[in-house]
């Protein structure tokens, strides 16, 4: 580095990424700066410039100084290897700029402290870093120490696992291609161990979260649900609390959600099919990705589905890994499990994928059904997921949807209306359309509203709710 490349990077006076001091006599100052950059965005250091003129003044370098800096480096914790630079001052009389450059952090690496004591840079302030963010990037860089899922259980042991989920678990992984064959007729001691569930013989955390028995003395194995009137939780209308394993939780999620969200039909060629008005795939995925994710240290926080007039949300107690946010972990990324070894598990038995997919296969699934992407909110210690519901089930409103027929879509329904045993061939001479164009707008009927062909081909007929509105035509009603 130039005395002109120093010149040029201190034009902006002391930033994020830089920090100026007159001499070494603030070295400790200065390197708490240096153990901020190395915890935030990396940044220089540099002594022999005054920080409030910007007057290059320098300083005598001896080989003092220079030990000086060395043996302050080692303070520096994980060890570091620093180039420590000496930039001659023109016109100084032998006076040197000290210049020190960091590199920036990465998640996943150990958070740096200086005299043991960790620092971050907020704007151009050197602070100490809260504990818990300093904990946050501890457990990240050495998950296999910290890790709530790693932990031995206590007083659990192998036969307080359920073997049905287990051996049920493992066939899916099989049948997936993720586990061996070879697993199908193992103990389960030995499945536990294959699936890395046991820890010096003895099952973890992550073994009761995925398979225990009893769950008593795991509170936060828990999942609330509630339906309610309206758009706030002023009145229930269904309310329910399961314990339990991963797999009793989710088994009770889903079932909650079929047990208060509307069945709408969908059209398959010239079958009827039912399906949830959220895609059912998808409420399955957001719930497997709270059970999995969530912050288990946290005994007294648990997983939530609350279903509401307008939306279904799905709330999980942790928080989001340092490199997504709500807008971003709908793009393609990687996955940062919270919960690595529950998540290695339900990867390996198809229940989850390793790809960072599942929003994208949730935001696909969605669109699919003509529903809203989820959204993401982000609070101090929850991630929630939202998906909007289609319609205002304060009303059943049928006729709002029937509104949003066009011309050519209410023309087809009036046809329906006037002989309910119309054919495709008949609506489309009517109208002078092609079929192909009448099983499209068909399709989009019942992506609106509900229309199905009912019964045998021949003596079958156009059925569903489309038919309960009579906002469509006064030529209906004069029928």
């Amino acid at each position: 580095m130039t005395i002109k490349d120093i010149e040029a990077l201190i034009t902006t006076d002391e930033t994020r990424c830089l920090e100026l001091k007159k001499t070494t006599g603030e070295l400790k100052d200065g390197l708490k700066s240096a153990c901020a950059f190395l915890n935030t965005d990396g940044g220089w250091l540099i002594f022999g410039i005054a920080p409030t003129t910007l007057k290059v003044v320098g300083q005598d370098v001896t080989e003092s100084t220079r030990r000086e800096i060395a043996q302050a480096l080692t303070h520096l914790e994980p060890a570091l290897d620093i180039e420590v630079e000496y930039v001659d001052v023109p016109d100084g009389n032998g006076k040197q700029l000290i210049v020190l450059r960091f590199e920036k952090w990465v998640w996943g690496m150990e958070p740096y402290t200086y005299h043991k004591c960790p620092y971050y840079r907020v704007e151009s302030v050197t602070k100490e870093m809260p504990r818990e963010m300093f904990v946050e990037r501890l457990k990240a860089a050495r998950p296999n120490d910290f890790a709530w899922d790693e932990q031995i259980a206590k007083g659990v042991t192998i036969d307080d696992m359920d073997e049905e989920r287990i051996r049920n678990a493992v066939r899916l992984g099989i049948a997936g291609g993720r586990i061996n064959a070879t697993a199908e007729g193992a103990t389960v001691k030995t499945l536990l161990g294959k699936l890395k569930l046991l820890k010096d013989g003895k099952p973890t955390n992550a073994a009761v979260m995925l398979f225990g028995k009893d769950t008593d003395a795991y509170p936060q194995l828990l999942l609330r649900m509630a339906c309610f009137k309206g758009n706030d939780k002023n009145e229930f209308l269904d309310n329910k609390r399961q314990t339990g394993n991963f797999f009793d939780l989710l088994d009770a999620g889903t079932a909650f959600c079929f047990r208060n969200l509307r069945l709408a039909g969908k059209i398959v060629g010239m079958r009827r099919e039912e399906q949830l008005e959220i895609p059912a795939e998808a409420l399955r995925e957001a719930l497997i990705n709270a059970l999995c994710h969530r912050e288990y240290d946290n005994p007294r926080a648990s997983v939530s589905l609350a279903i509401y007039s307008d939306r279904i949300e799905i709330v999980n107690p942790g928080r989001f890994p340092a490199q997504l946010t709500p807008e971003n972990i709908k793009l393609q990324h990687d996955s940062f499990p919270f919960n690595l070894k529950i998540a290695q598990v339900l990867y390996q038995t198809t229940y989850l994928e390793s790809w960072g997919s599942g929003v994208r296969r949730m935001m696909d699934l969605c669109e699919a059904q003509h529903v809203a992407d989820p959204e993401y909110r982000v609070g101090e210690n929850t991630v929630t997921i939202i998906f909007h519901r289609n319609f205002d089930s304060q009303n059943d409103s049928q006729n709002d949807s029937q509104n949003l027929l066009n011309e050519r879509q209410k023309k087809i329904v009036m046809l329906m209306r006037k002989d309910r045993q119309i054919s495709v061939g008949s609506i489309a001479a009517s109208l002078s359309l092609s079929r192909p164009t009448v099983y499209r707008e068909i399709k989009k009927i019942n992506a609106l509203t509900e229309l199905y062909w009912d019964g045998s081909a021949k003596t079958g007929h156009w059925s569903g709710t489309v038919f309960d509105s009579q906002n469509d035509s006064q030529n209906d009603s004069e029928k």
